[in-house]
This record gives structure tokens, sequence and C-alpha cells, in this order.
């Protein structure tokens, strides 16, 4: 098949994970033997990176894959356009001349940057998939953190995005998304919850669950380094922002000083905390890992947490904890609870004052920790693999060119073709 995704981030300019998965996609799908073109917008990268870093981010041995990368002369300006029009706006004719040609499958993903709605109506495929890696479609935020500082519980969209430093986006308040998401023949989401949250707004448009997979693959000698006489040590791995509640179990952690807290990644709140929490030496920050440390790193954990307060679509990183043997513990926020309700290895928690109990549970009890790993191994080979998402991704495609074959039109014949 000949495929094209279409994104704003991808390595190595990217921030979070949507861009990593993209690429692990591509690479995925190249192997395979299909033709795989990636389209991202370099000048959104450069609009949010510090501009302190040093010189450029390292260039990727991208496999066999066709990158385009799009640049504009007038920089950060292309992708603040876009956020203000929900349009491609200055890389519209760029846009325009890289889908022209006949694609099976056009995969859009995090496309806030690079075209807004309307790039969902440029380019000709016989499908067009989306794939779901924030909630950008339905909150200004990304996120559903609400005015900067909590969790959403109503929707106050414009004064939130004031609130929040966003400049407002009039496009969502008219009938834009709605119009060009009627391109598309199918939304793909990692969880029941951001499935059922996109399905609020856009009911007619066919959804299909299909959780992410881990990267990682760590050797067998790797798995099991854990050694239960060590100082017990948990890990938190990902951005370091105030919507990952990443404060909270800092706050924790300086109550349990025969405990050790690894904190890998980076992120805007990251200076504040490394500057509050410098005195307490059970606690450490490392910086962004990887993938060889990354896996050294939670192989030999006690427990990953995932502390999110804001919903997340998924929660990869428990996911790619347990791929390494180690459990995780993680707050009910969004779709990542499902993980732990699928593999049954690790433990959820509602508030930060339930943490420290579980901690001394994972330590405390006999056997406990060794249970919770052989549950992470076998969920993860299961359930979330490389091969697993193929073979579901690639179904979804024969099920679609099947009913549009058959019907003409987009339905997608099993019930879950709907509701997962």
């Amino acid at each position: 098949m000949r495929i094209c995704m279409v994104t704003t981030f991808y390595p190595p300019y990217n921030f979070g994970g949507d861009g990593i998965f993209v690429r692990e996609l591509a690479l995925a799908l190249a192997r395979l033997g299909h033709y795989v073109r990636v389209i991202h917008c370099e000048d959104a990268y450069r609009l949010g990176a510090n501009p302190s870093d040093p010189g450029l981010p390292r260039r990727y041995n991208d496999q066999g894959v066709e990158v385009c990368r799009l640049k504009s002369p007038l920089g950060s300006l292309s992708p603040l356009l876009t956020q203000q029009l929900g349009h491609p706006a200055l890389k519209t004719s760029a846009l325009v001349e890289l889908l022209k040609d006949d694609f099976d499958v056009i995969n859009y993903h995090n496309i806030s940057l690079i075209g807004g709605p309307a790039v969902l109506s440029l380019g000709k495929a016989a499908l067009k998939l989306y794939t779901l890696h924030e909630h950008w479609l339905v909150c200004a935020t990304h996120i559903f953190w609400k005015n900067g500082a909590k969790r959403c519980d109503t929707r106050q969209c414009l004064r939130c995005s004031l609130r929040s430093g966003i400049p407002p986006q009039i496009w969502r308040y008219t009938g834009l998304t709605q119009r060009h998401l009627e391109k598309i023949d199918c939304l793909i989401t990692p969880s029941r919850f951001t499935a059922d949250q996109h399905q609020q707004f856009f009911p007619d448009v066919p959804t299909r669950r299909i959780p992410l997979y881990s990267r990682l693959e760590p050797s067998e000698e790797m798995i099991g380094t854990w050694n239960h006489q060590e100082t017990p040590c948990f890990v938190y791995s990902g951005r370091i922002t105030a919507s990952k509640g990443v404060e909270s179990i800092l706050e924790t952690f300086t109550a349990l000083g025969d405990y050790e807290l690894v904190l890998a990644g980076e992120g805007d709140a990251l200076p504040r905390l490394k500057e509050r929490f410098a005195h307490y030496p059970n606690i450490r920050f490392v910086g962004r890992l990887d993938e060889t440390s990354l896996v050294q790193l939670y192989s030999s954990a006690t427990a990953l947490l995932f502390p999110s307060i804001a919903p997340e679509t998924f929660g990869l990183t428990a996911v790619e904890a347990m791929a390494c043997g180690t459990p995780a513990i993680v707050r009910d926020a969004g779709g990542c609870a499902e993980i732990i309700e699928t593999t049954n290895a690790g433990f959820v928690y509602r508030q930060s004052s339930e943490l420290p109990a579980l901690l001394h549970r994972i330590v405390r009890e006999p056997g406990l920790r060794q249970r919770l790993s052989e549950l992470a191994l076998s969920g993860t080979r299961k359930f979330y693999t490389r091969q697993r998402y193929m073979d579901d991704y690639l179904a979804l495609i024969d099920e679609l060119h099947g009913c549009r074959q058959a019907t003409g039109d987009r339905h997608l014949t099993t019930p879950e073709g709907q509701n997962q």
C-alpha cells in the first residue's frame, strides 16, 4: 500500500510521545513493504523549542520512510496562523503538492499546527484515518487542563483559553471541524475514554479503539534486574508539567526518606521543581533518557508512578514499564486506568493521600511485586505489542475498504466500530 502520515511533530523535531509513535508506526509499515511518506511541520517545533538549547537536534535514520519536513520562509508565523485559522495557511501549497499523489491511506495524527481541521480535506486517498493522540479536537488546551491550573470540570472554553494563554480560536465555535471531519473514514483512539469523549461531539464519525504499544524491547537479561533487597526505587517518566501531577508525588516522597524517586523527562516545571526539592537526597531528576537508559531505569524500579491530573488519552509510559516487567501505580485520569484494568499489573488511586499506602504495600507485602511483574509481562505480550497493533491497524483498513466497496460509504459493520 501507499500510506501517508500527516502530523505536526516528528523526530527529531518533537516534544512528546505523539511524534515518537508516528515514527514507530511509519517504520513498522515500511518494514512490511509498504511505501510510507510522512509530512510534518518543522516550524511548529521551532516555535515551541527552548531558544537556549544549543544547535539543532540530531537527525534520525528514517530507514525507508520518506520524510517531508515543511518550513516556511516566515518561520513561526506559519503555525501561528494555522492555530488561529484552523487552516494550513502558508503551508497550503506545499501540502496540496505532497498530498496529490494517489495514496491508499492518509493517516492524520496531531494536526494542530500543520493544518488544523481544514487539512483533513486535502489529499487523495481511498481511505482517510485520524489517530487521536490528544484531545485537541474537543479542547483548545489539548489535555482538558482548565485555566492552566486544574482538570476540566465544566466547559468554559473561551475563558479557559484566555486564562491558559492560548489565543482564542474562533473557528472552534463554527462548523469548521464537523465539516472537515466528514472526510474521515474512522477515528482511531487508544482507549475507551478517548473514544467516548469524541463521540459526544462527533457521533456520526466511526471510531475504532486500537491501544498503543511499547517501542521498547528489553532483553531477557535486562528484565527482572529489580532486587528486593535494594532501596525501593520508584520511577516517573514523561513531561514534567503541572498537568502531569509530578509535584504531588514529589511532595509525597519528602516524607518517605527510605524510598527513592527518580524522574526522567523535561518540561516547563522542571527548573522550579528541581530547585524546590534539591535538598531531598532520595529524589533525583535525570532528564531525558535514550531508550537503552530508559529500559535500565524501568527494569530496576520497584514500580512506575503515573500521577497525571489531566485525563490522559492512554498512558504509554505505563505500558513501556510493564514491557520491562515493572508494575505501575496510576492515578484514575482518563484512559490510563484502563491499562491496569486490562492487565491487573498495578494499582489505581484517585487522591494523592492514597499513594503512600500503595507504595508501602508493594514494598512490604511478600511476593506482591513479583506477582505484579509477571502480570505486567504477560499483559503487555498479550495486549500491547507491535504485532497486535499492526494486525488491528491493517485489519481496520481491510474492513473499511470492504465496506466502501460493498456499500459505497464508510459505515463499519461491527458494533465495536462505533462504540469501542
